[in-house]
């Protein structure tokens, strides 16, 4: 690439291709003003504020250096008179229109950074008419008196996190930004990704934090600590700022997963730890305070049912009461579940102190209700559950297929970059029986049926095999079984899956053809996938799809199953799985348990141990008596949830450790409080591989402890020799025990904050993209697996006529422990609702409000409704999040007979109006 050599203020310098002169100028160590250009991140330049201009020899006009690219030989003066005077007139024009320093709503903004610098603090010109300051939004304060119409703040919404939300509106001296329809921002369609707020350069956009009913800049952070976002697998990096030992606001950080974008959970949700019902102290249930499966926590007083304990005694009664049924029920008789919610360290742990204390291998986590069935069908044909690129690799793909997926709302950060790739061209294909955001920005939205996911996969896979549209050299060379797949999909041609699936034959074979012609294609799917009784089939046609086509192991290709929690993959990775020792290695094999018993110095159990729903069987049949949680709620997370509190409720010994008195602890015997993210350090592997470091923010309060200390602890009273000094200490033990985290050590972590495993070398980056020359199978070759067309467990009839999905909203997540206690997210979001089709709502002569009563097998609750078009007829959609009115009180347990994962996805329900409970009211 050839290199452009130039003039700066005397000195020779070069310019790399597509540089501006701004951006050379800030390599050579010369600040330029710029007020509408950001650099960090990367905005596009505008060039309207001229706070930047330069002057070039022999042009009459100064030049805006954040725009102009430089020539050869060209002449650039950047702090000649000219250019100066010019810069100091632009702001002290500026300055004229801005509110009064000693008042403005941010006096150390980068825009009076920046009139310090040009000596231009006071203007003589006389200042203009500005507009009232709105503050309708829970999150951010917009102050037009301070905006310089600089467009920052529209690149961000429009361009960076394409939800076109900010305009500019009017003309001349009218001209202004506007939310939507120029309406107020709190009733705009505003996600609160917050973008806005972190690009602009005045205070016109502010965090509400940081203002006081004048809208006066009152709080300023004392410090400011790196570290990770604690919600969605995503694994955005940000700077929480801290006053008084309490975070204020959180800002992104020009990390490899989100490269300094936030989501409104990233960006405004943090502040749960900073609830009042924190619990502080450890908790033991009082002696006459018996257990009740239909008992609710109170949400004035949680803590009814409990007195306080000292850490000596809780631990104790903890510890104690699982020893006393391990040594009289047998090792079979506990089970734990660990936290996908903590750090790669602490799974580490927690599953080693059950297999190791507990003696059996009945330890599981969230990941068998979120993508067991997906990791199933990846190990069955690839021999790795992992992703095989990252989220960002969209860009480089032609065509990009989301399937059974919402990233808009479970991944907002992700699906900014699939959105940024439609706009440069990608073509998005969107697979779901509801539409959604992302349905928008697609060349195709297949709205399937519920439930018939395969037919419509297969009819794909019928029209890539028939066409000879299949990669005959890659299937050659890299796979197996594509004899058997061609054999057996002669059963499903378009025209037969169509009044199946729902969707025309024809636009059937359009995508299969669009996906398999493509340069680089990409398929990313979610929970839609996953969680049926068919979700592993699902899965393995994702597979099939990949491996058929060859659209796997290059740039811009690859199968990507969108992680629902912040460390679901490192959680998994490190061994919280019942069938599998840490970096899936079966606990049946001898050769792969041999070098944990000898690090171990123990036996280890070969049986695979039990799931999470079959551990909730084994409590009602019995054979379960005593369990330790760790930071998991399955009292909210459970299908069928009567029967899991009820199972909760029947355990001899529950021991909860946790931030809250959560539905499930409230059940407990004892409760442990336990420390927050922002709380811990730790490292955490993101839905990319990537393993990243998170840093301590703030103290955990009151007499809570650090995760790993209460489970060392648990383990020194149950017979367990550990002397860890902290997480530096187990993921070095990990190191030896994982393959996957060769040439990645603690110290590593902390010098470069991120590395993607797998690592071929201590001094290289880690591979993002993966299965280049293989799969890391005995073959060498990846497995095609066909799938048949199975039905839902529980198919729609006259007594129950509709489906019921479940999944989340935006501002919530998982079962809302944290984010309900997020004073901004529930003040958005307060209130559980069911969405529905306005066709459906006026059969039933529901208004948006009114509350509609759902019955299904299992049980009933009532909800407000909501109109919703993304829908379709026949079909609730409800948040799983929301304790006052528990969707998972309706789903099905049934499980997927592969992945163990039951079926939130589909089932049967009815819905009426509910007696006496209106909107009127």
């Amino acid at each position: 690439m050839t290199r452009i050599q130039f003039e700066l203020d005397g000195k020779m310098v070069e310019a790399q291709p597509g540089e501006s002169i701004w951006q050379v100028a800030k390599r050579e160590g010369t600040d330029i003003p710029h007020l509408c250009y950001s650099p960090e991140p990367d905005y596009r330049a505008d060039g309207n504020c001229r706070a930047c201009m330069v002057e070039i020899e022999g042009e009459r006009v100064l030049a805006a250096s954040c725009k102009r690219m430089p020539n050869v030989g060209m002449k650039v003066k950047s702090a000649s008179a000219r250019a100066v005077s010019a810069r100091k007139m632009v702001m002290e024009l500026l300055v004229a229109d801005q509110p009064a320093r000693e008042t403005s709503h941010d006096p150390d903004s980068k825009f009076w950074s920046w009139a310090d610098k040009v000596d231009v603090t006071e203007s003589r010109f006389p200042a203009n008419e500005r507009w009232a300051s709105d503050t309708s939004h829970p999150a951010m304060s917009v102050n037009l008196d301070a905006c310089i119409q600089c467009g920052l703040c529209v690149r961000a919404c429009r361009e960076v996190q394409v939800n076109d939300v900010i305009g500019m509106a009017y003309r001349n001296h009218d001209a202004k930004i506007v939310f939507d329809f120029d309406d107020p921002m709190g009733e705009s369609t505003c996600v609160a990704c917050g973008e806005c707020v972190q690009a602009c350069p005045t205070g016109a956009l502010m965090p509400s934090a940081y203002l006081d009913a004048n809208q006066t800049r009152t709080v300023y952070p004392d410090k400011t600590v790196d570290s990770l976002c604690p919600f969605c697998g995503v694994g955005c990096q940000v700077e929480y700022q801290i006053k008084d030992e309490k975070i204020v606001y959180a800002e992104g950080r020009d990390g490899p997963a989100n490269h300094n974008r936030l989501c409104v959970k990233g960006r405004f949700g943090f502040d749960y730890i900073h609830h009042p019902h924190r619990i502080t102290k450890p908790l033991v249930r009082l002696p006459n305070a018996k257990k009740d499966a239909g008992d609710q926590v109170d949400p004035a007083n949680p803590f009814t049912h409990f007195r306080e304990a000292s850490w000596d005694e809780a631990l104790d009664i903890a510890a104690q009461g699982l020893v006393k049924i391990r040594d009289t029920k047998g090792v079979k008789a506990l089970a734990g579940f660990g936290s996908a919610k903590g750090s790669n360290e602490e799974a580490y742990l927690f599953q080693k102190l059950v297999r190791t204390g507990f003696g059996s291998n009945n330890v599981d986590h969230c990941t068998r209700l979120c993508h067991a069935s997906s990791v199933a069908a990846l190990m069955e044909g690839l021999n790795s559950g992992a992703v095989s690129a990252p989220f960002s690799a969209a860009a480089d793909a032609e065509v990009i297929i989301v399937i059974g997926a919402n990233p808009t709302v479970n991944h907002p950060v992700a699906a900014t970059f699939i959105k940024n790739a439609v706009k440069k061209g990608a073509k998005l294909i969107v697979m779901d029986p509801r539409r959604q955001t992302l349905s928008r920005h697609a060349t195709k939205h297949l709205q399937f049926k519920p439930g018939s996911d395969v037919a419509m996969l297969n009819a794909m896979l019928h029209t890539i095999v028939t066409e000879g549209l299949t990669d005959a050299q890659y299937i050659a060379g890299y796979t197996e079984g594509f004899d058997d797949l061609k054999e057996k999909i002669k059963e499903f041609p378009p025209e037969k899956m169509e009044p199946i699936c729902g969707i025309p034959a024809e636009t059937l074979r359009e995508v299969a053809r669009m996906y398999a012609k493509a340069k680089s294609s990409i398929i990313f799917w979610g929970m839609g996938i996953s969680q049926h009784v068919h979700g592993t089939d699902n899965a393995r046609c994702l597979i099939a799809l990949a491996l058929t086509t060859g659209q796997i192991g290059r740039p811009g290709t690859g199968l990507h199953p969108l992680r629902g929690q912040n460390n679901v993959q490192g959680a998994s990775d490190a061994g919280l799985i019942p069938m599998f020792l840490p970096d899936y290695q079966p606990v049946g094999r001898v050769d792969l348990r041999q070098p944990f018993e000898h690090l171990w110095h123990q036996e280890l159990d070969p049986v695979r141990g039990l799931t999470v729903v079959e551990i909730m069987d084994a409590i009602h049949a019995g054979t379960i008596s005593g369990m330790y949680i760790e930071g998991e709620n399955p009292a909210m997370s459970d299908p069928d949830l009567q029967h899991a509190r009820e199972a909760l409720a029947k355990l001899e010994h529950l021991v909860v450790q946790d931030l809250f008195v959560t539905e499930t602890a409230f059940h407990a015997d004892v409760i442990l409080p336990a420390s927050a993210f922002a709380e811990k350090a730790g490292s955490f592997t993101n839905t990319d591989r990537r393993v990243q470091i998170a840093r301590q923010v703030v103290k955990p309060p009151g007499d809570a402890r650090q995760d790993l200390w209460i489970i060392q602890e648990i383990a020194r009273r149950m017979g367990l020799d550990w002397n860890y000094n902290g997480p530096a200490d187990v993921f070095t033990e990990m190191t030896h025990v994982m393959p996957s985290l060769k040439n990645i050590t603690w110290e590593r972590l902390e010098r470069e904050g991120a590395v993607t495993y797998p690592v071929s070398d201590p001094f290289v980056p880690g591979n993002e993209i993966i299965f280049t020359t293989g799969f890391p199978t005995e073959s060498g070759r990846g497995k095609i697996v066909p799938a048949k067309v199975i039905a839902p467990d529980e198919i729609p009839d006259d007594e129950y006529p509709m489906v019921l999905s479940t999944g989340r909203v935006l501002e919530h997540w998982h079962t809302g422990s944290m984010t309900r206690r997020s004073e901004v997210l529930d003040n958005i979001e307060p209130e559980a609702v069911a969405f529905m089709s306005p066709k459906d709502m006026r059969r039933l002569n529901v208004w948006p409000g009114d509350f509609v009563r759902l019955e299904t097998r299992r049980g009933a609750i009532e909800v407000r409704v909501r109109s919703d078009r993304d829908v379709p007829e026949n079909m609730v959609f409800m948040p799983f999040c929301y304790a006052e009115a528990a969707a998972n009180l309706l789903t099905n347990p049934a499980l997927d007979p592969f992945g163990k994962i039951p079926e939130f996805k589909f089932c049967a329900v009815r819905a009426k109006p509910a007696e006496l409970r209106s909107a009127a009211e």
